[in-house]
This record gives C-alpha cells, sequence and structure tokens, in this order.
C-alpha cells in the first residue's frame, strides 16, 4: 500500500467516525488529502467501498489486540477478563477510530450493513469460544450471555467520562458482574 494510499484510508476513517458514513462526502475525504474527486478514484473504488475496508481493518485490529492480550493466559476467566479490559482500551482510547466505526452501522445503507456485519460476527466469534470455556450454570444460555456482554462492551463509550475509573478497571467491574459459577 502507497503511502498516499494509507493517507487516505486514515482520512477517510477520521472523518467516517467525526462525521458517520452518511454525512461523509468523497469530496470531504479528496479535501482532507487534497485530491479532487477524479484523482481520488484512482485509490478507491466508491465511498461504500472505503467504508467496508476501513471498517475490516478496524475491527481485525481490536481481533489481533484482543487474541494477543488472552494468549498467555489459560484460565478461562482471566482470558475473558483480560478481552474485555482490551476492549474498554479500544472502546474508550479517545484517538480509536475503531469503535466509531464500528457504531456507525445506522447510517450505512442495508448491503453495507450486510458486509459489516459479517465481519462483526467474525469478530464476535473470539468471545464465543472465551465464554464457551467458561464453567457457567448450565441454566444460563451462553448466547444470550454473549450478546448481553458485548452488548454493554460495546456501549461503555455512550455514558463514560474519564476521570472516576480507568478502562482498564471498568473491564474488569464488567467480568465482576458478569463472573457466575456453575452450581452443583
Amino acid at each position: 500500500m502507497s503511502d498516499r494510499h494509507r493517507d487516505i484510508l486514515e482520512a477517510a476513517a477520521a472523518l467516517f467516525a467525526e462525521r458517520g458514513y452518511a454525512a461523509t462526502s468523497v469530496r470531504d475525504i479528496g479535501e482532507r488529502v487534497g485530491l479532487l474527486g477524479g484523482s481520488l478514484y484512482h485509490y478507491i473504488k466508491s465511498k461504500e467501498a472505503l467504508f467496508v475496508r476501513i471498517h475490516d481493518i478496524a475491527l481485525q485490529v481490536a481481533e489481533d489486540r484482543i487474541r494477543a492480550a488472552i494468549a498467555p493466559l489459560s484460565d478461562p476467566w482471566e482470558r475473558l477478563e483480560a478481552a474485555c479490559v482490551t476492549m474498554m482500551e479500544i472502546q474508550l482510547d479517545p484517538n480509536s477510530l475503531t469503535m466509531p466505526l464500528m457504531n456507525d452501522f445506522a447510517s450505512a445503507p442495508a448491503e453495507i450493513r450486510e458486509r459489516l456485519v459479517e465481519k462483526r460476527d467474525t469478530f464476535e466469534l473470539v468471545f464465543r469460544d472465551l465464554i464457551a470455556a467458561l464453567p457457567l450454570d448450565p441454566a444460563l444460555d451462553r448466547g444470550v450471555y454473549r450478546l448481553l456482554l458485548l452488548t454493554l462492551l460495546n456501549n461503555v463509550s455512550g455514558w463514560y467520562r474519564p476521570g472516576r475509573m480507568t478502562p482498564d478497571e471498568i473491564g474488569r467491574q464488567i467480568l465482576r458482574i458478569f463472573r457466575h459459577r456453575s452450581t452443583p
């Protein structure tokens, strides 16, 4: 990937995160990197394809960070805690573009949302596998458990304010709330 292509991806990602998909135009992206629309299309196929690519890269980076955080651990609860803490670090990093992009599903056209959901579902397999390894009460539905946990993790940025707790502390607190032991 050329430096110019990388600049375009970074500028588009920043604009999508700041304004959302619907409010960002190809012209806006071109202006941010100093290219006219026609020249910009030399580097990109379409706004839609660019958004999907940036979204996929952001999710892959998040998945790689989570996998690296859990890799040295063997205890299922410690692994899930490391994943939650890492998600909070990603979610609550003011410079992160990952979460604004992941949370902008609603403004993307339906055909794009379908592609975004495919990548998101692949990302969520990490949590499915982590939760499958937990010694949970058999009465708990692991799918509901996973969806509730991910919903919470993905929405912390809506209420979080720096100062009271760190992202690390919030991730650990969330796991304390979700930690269940199987009953005999």
